[in-house]
């Protein structure tokens, strides 16, 4: 499996989807709502935008993989 394989589920109701993608190494969930309307490719790069930063801040780390510095 590579580095960035993540699962991903989207879910609509009414006019907004819901985007939960998951990390299957680390187990690590993020979710987000955006509007239906949205390209499904488009919520999906802004959700592992999301959990990349989510998994970032618990390694104490920056997106980008530099040291970031904890408040």
């Amino acid at each position: 499996m590579s580095d960035d394989a993540y699962i991903i589920e989207f879910h609509q109701v009414g006019s907004y989807v819901k985007v939960s993608v998951m990390d299957p190494v680390t187990l690590t969930e993020v979710s987000m709502v955006a509007p239906a309307s949205m390209p499904q490719g488009q919520a999906a790069q802004a959700a592992i935008r999301k959990l990349k930063y989510v998994m970032a801040r618990r390694n104490g780390t920056d997106a980008d993989g530099t040291a970031g510095e904890l408040k």
